[in-house]
């Protein structure tokens, strides 16, 4: 990839950072382990630069200078150059993090996607460069470029898990948000949240992706093993019956709860509300009533089985 020309001390200020924007901020705890190793055993590996326009451009040591910078004593590091041109030097910054520490999801997709929309390289050129297969350059620009920003945020900060990033990507940007503040709020592992995103990707009202968003594990559940509605062969013909029935009546109790939770009030007159209030306090009576019951019969069925 590039030819070692030499060693040097260079100062502090001389090293250029431009690319800087392809790594992630050290973390306080990495920043603060980083101090303490320079202080205690010094510099014990070079930085890597490359020499290009009379600057000093650094591809590899980026925690090392900051830390440094955080030292008195410590005016010059280190640095061994090579001869690369931009587009190497760029999967330099990819390559020398191979071996020691792999580099995060998030900047092996800032260098593909610096290769490919700011040098003008093509996604087979880019997978070439840097030792992978076109699949891999378009996942990683896929994250960049169809995953919105708050999640962007959460897979920097390990928030996010990057299966559960490319899961998002399937869904358009705006949707995704939402999706975000479920997956957060519900703890959902990243089974649940493709068994999610696959639902949304087949509803066809806004009314059915607001109850998946509301209650994305049920609803996973529902989709992916939950009551049977046509025949079940484990069951007997009363099973079978009440098994239709409970799916029924679940669908329609999810459909109510969304409306009331999302609408209720505010879609209906005032004439609407005096001829369907008592239907409503009807079914605040049949569903408590009902749910006591249900209760108490699946407490019982629990000990017998």
């Amino acid at each position: 990839m590039s030819d070692v020309v030499e060693s040097r001390q260079l100062a502090l200020g001389e090293l250029d950072e431009r690319y800087s924007g392809l790594r992630l901020q050290a973390t306080a705890d990495a920043r603060q382990a980083m101090i303490q190793s320079l202080r205690r055993y010094g510099q014990l590996s070079p930085v890597v630069v490359w020499l290009t326009g009379g600057a000093w451009v650094l591809i590899d040591g980026f925690k090392r200078l900051e830390a440094a910078r955080h030292l008195p004593e410590l005016a010059t590091l280190a640095a061994r150059t090579i001869e690369v041109d931009v587009r190497t030097a760029k999967a330099a910054v990819y390559g020398m993090n191979q071996w020691n520490r792999r580099l995060h999801l998030l900047e092996e997709a800032w260098i593909v996607s610096s290769l490919v929309r700011e040098e003008g390289l093509t996604q087979p050129e880019a997978a070439q460069l840097l030792g992978h297969n076109k699949s891999w350059i378009s996942r990683r620009l896929a994250l960049l470029e169809r995953l919105c920003p708050s999640a962007r945020n959460d897979l920097a900060l390990g928030l996010l898990s990057p299966s559960m990033a490319r899961q998002l990507t399937r869904l358009p940007v705006g949707n995704q948000e939402a999706l975000l503040a479920a997956i957060r709020r519900d703890d959902l592992s990243v089974l649940e949240v493709k068994q999610v995103v696959d639902l949304l990707l087949g509803c066809t009202s806004r009314e059915q992706i607001e109850f998946v968003l509301l209650k994305p594990r049920p609803a996973a559940r529902e989709a992916n093993g939950g009551l049977v509605r046509g025949y079940d062969p484990r069951l007997s013909v009363a099973g079978n019956r009440i098994s239709r029935r409970l799916g029924s009546l679940l669908d329609s109790l999810a459909r109510m709860e969304n409306w009331l939770r999302h609408s209720g009030r505010a879609e209906l007159s005032q004439r609407d509300g005096h001829f369907l209030r008592g239907g409503f306090e009807r079914l605040g009576r049949d569903a408590r009533s009902v749910a006591d019951l249900s209760e108490a019969l699946a407490g019982g069925l629990h000990e017998r089985s």
